[in-house]
């Protein structure tokens, strides 16, 4: 039977996003010159189509169609991200220095978000086959591989990520992504059955890759400076006695996108303002129906609306896993872990960013943010999961 709580929660949290992408863009359809219901048709359209898709792909039988769907978006959504950077602009959309986006008519395709699905998928088809066997057939007999054999084994999967982390970081100037997929790659690693020490020696190697990459593009330098900037400020102010010992960066403009997604916070208080009476959102706070999302619904729906939203999200996150957990199938357990991770991390990054724990990375909030791409491939993953759920003892 199909997990049900699953659908419907995953279906609520797709219409709250349509409510706030029209809420939220009051003045982005000002700015841009467009109708007041510009933003809500599209992520309307967007998520009824992820719905609909959602329900169909979970009506059919996973052993069927999960490796061609799987294989599917990730051999063409990689092949669409390769070739982007050469088309010209009326196929490419260019936004932020990079093309992310595949341009059909009116309709805009970031093909990241699809391949993101395709790439746990692939992870867990072929961990389920090379990797946590042999680390059982060992474990049976007692017998642990020693790091170095670790690391060969997963040795073909770290040369194709960093493949991938290129084609991501550097021809689509997207280093959050890379990082979102990474974090993924090592637990899915752990769950495959890695020891917890190659997964420490794996994430130290992976934050001095991250680090190489931000020290060698100046936009990045200036990101960490203005998070800095925030930080030693906080620290300034909460614990003055400590101030002096903190290096100091100075900067010709104060960050503002991160201090008014705070001010939208503390203005929106435990219940909020009221939906559609935000005011950070009135040019103060640039794009909040996208990146700032969560800012914006605190203003208006408060910090218990936005801690119910997360609940919705920590649900959808806990029944992937618990599908995971009765699913007899390896590659079902490990697709469905991986789908879970990579919704948790890129909320998680995005939660994190904005309100100046970490720096600004441009995640989408999943299912939340404005943006029809990550609505529909989401949706195709879930439904992926939900077709998984039938073969699951859910109980």
């Amino acid at each position: 039977m199909i997990d049900r709580p699953l659908f419907l929660t995953v279906t609520v949290l797709i219409v709250i996003g349509m409510v706030f992408s029209y809420s939220l863009s009051a003045y982005t359809v000002l700015l841009f010159n467009t109708t007041p219901w510009h933003f809500f048709i599209r992520q309307f359209v967007a998520g009824m189509v992820g719905i609909i898709l959602m329900w169909l792909i979970a009506r059919q039988d996973p052993d069927k169609i999960a490796t061609p769907l799987g294989f599917f978006l990730l051999i063409v959504s990689m092949m669409i991200m390769v070739i982007l950077p050469f088309l010209p602009e009326t196929l490419a959309k260019e936004v932020g220095g990079a093309k992310r986006w595949l341009k059909l008519g009116p309709l805009s395709l970031a093909p990241v978000e699809f391949f993101k699905v395709g790439f746990v998928y692939f992870l867990a088809w072929s961990f389920s086959r090379r990797v946590l066997p042999k680390h059982m057939e060992r474990r049976s007999k007692k017998d642990h591989y020693s790091l170095k054999e670790e690391f060969f084994i997963v040795l073909p999967y770290l040369i194709v990520f960093v493949a991938i982390m290129f084609i991501i970081a550097i021809f689509q100037n997207d280093l959050g992504q890379v990082i979102v997929l990474a974090m993924t790659l090592l637990f899915l690693m752990t769950f495959a059955g890695s020891s917890i020490r190659f997964f420490g020696m794996t994430l130290l190697a992976a934050i001095v890759v991250i680090a190489g990459f931000v020290v060698s593009s100046q936009h990045r330098i200036e990101r960490v400076k203005g998070w800095w900037y925030m930080l030693q400020n906080a620290i300034a102010k909460l614990f003055p006695q400590w101030a002096a010992a903190v290096p100091k960066v100075n900067l010709a403009e104060e960050p503002y996108q991160v201090s008014n997604s705070l001010h939208a916070i503390h203005h929106g208080g435990l219940f909020g303002v009221g939906l559609g009476n935000g005011v950070l959102k009135l040019g103060f706070l640039s794009e909040v129906h996208t990146d700032f999302v969560l800012a914006g619904m605190a203003e208006e729906i408060g910090v218990i609306g936005v801690m119910a939203v997360v609940g919705l999200l920590m649900f959808v996150i806990f029944r992937l896993l618990k599908i995971a957990g009765r699913s007899e199938n390896a590659s079902y357990y490990l697709y469905c872990s991986g789908l879970a991770m990579i919704i948790g991390f890129s909320f998680l990054m995005n939660a994190l960013g904005i309100s100046g724990v970490i720096p600004l990375k441009g995640i989408a909030v999943p299912f939340l943010s404005y943006g029809g791409s990550q609505v529909l491939a989401l949706s195709i993953g879930v439904g992926l999961a939900l077709s998984m759920s039938k073969k699951a003892k859910l109980s």
